[in-house]
């Protein structure tokens, strides 16, 4: 192997594979919103919720992270999306697109852990603060909306940091279905200049920055959200 070679490929490969990051940064966005937005209720259902609510969360959540991604990124690309493509009312929503399809996938499966920790985090709370609400008058999920949730959004950001990083490297999947992000253009680039080697190193590189930049922005927001003096329920 020429190092020299190999040094200049991966130079002027770096634009062109910069290029991806827009595309990873997209999925990582959308798949953390979307786990967020369904990760909440789902946590919530699955603590306060009826026992058939509670089935239904832990179905999901043995599903989502039972199945591997590409294995999901197949089902849903090539099986359901493309099948409710073809639906009338449905078929101008682009939901064939390969970056939807790894958006949702990497979605609903961020769902699935993201609920597992605001779970812990909603559980970790002191049990009295909903019988004080309850006493204040306050219904249940005025409690839950105002009390519960504020407190366990904090303690769970730290688990985020870690949902972040797998769903980082998660993303490199979606090259399969074709989406053009950091892996895929990878491939190309490895392909045409024969240095398969020089190029997935400067791919692991970028997704290590990319994971320092995350992990780095969430701890900053763990701190500036924190409350002097306040711990979990049992924290030393």
């Amino acid at each position: 192997m020429d190092f020299a070679v190999a040094f200049d490929a991966a130079r002027e490969a770096l634009p062109y594979m910069l290029g991806g990051v827009i595309w990873t940064v997209g999925l990582i966005v959308g798949a953390m919103l979307l786990g967020l937005f369904l990760g909440v209720p789902l946590a919530v259902m699955q603590v306060y919720g009826p026992w058939p609510a509670r089935k239904l969360v832990n179905t999901h959540v043995w599903l989502f992270r039972g199945i591997p991604i590409l294995v999901q990124m197949y089902i849903f690309y090539f099986g359901l999306l493309s099948w409710l493509s073809q639906v009338p009312l449905l078929e101008n929503l682009g939901l064939d697109s390969p970056f939807v399809a790894a958006v949702l996938v990497l979605g609903l499966t961020s769902s699935a852990y993201q609920s597992q920790i605001f779970r812990g985090a909603i559980q970790s709370l002191p049990a009295g603060q909903l019988k004080a609400a309850r006493a204040l008058g306050m219904s249940d999920a005025q409690a839950i909306r105002s009390i519960i949730l504020p407190q366990a959004l904090r303690l769970s950001i730290p688990g985020w940091s870690n949902e972040y990083s797998i769903l980082l490297k998660d993303s490199a999947l979606a090259f399969s279905i074709g989406v053009v992000e950091i892996m895929a253009r990878m491939r190309s680039v490895a392909s045409a200049t024969h240095e398969p080697v020089s190029m997935t190193f400067l791919a692991g590189i970028i997704f290590f920055v990319l994971t320092w930049v995350g992990v780095k922005a969430l701890n900053m927001l763990e701190n500036k959200v924190r409350i002097a003096g306040y711990t979990r329920q049992g924290a030393v």
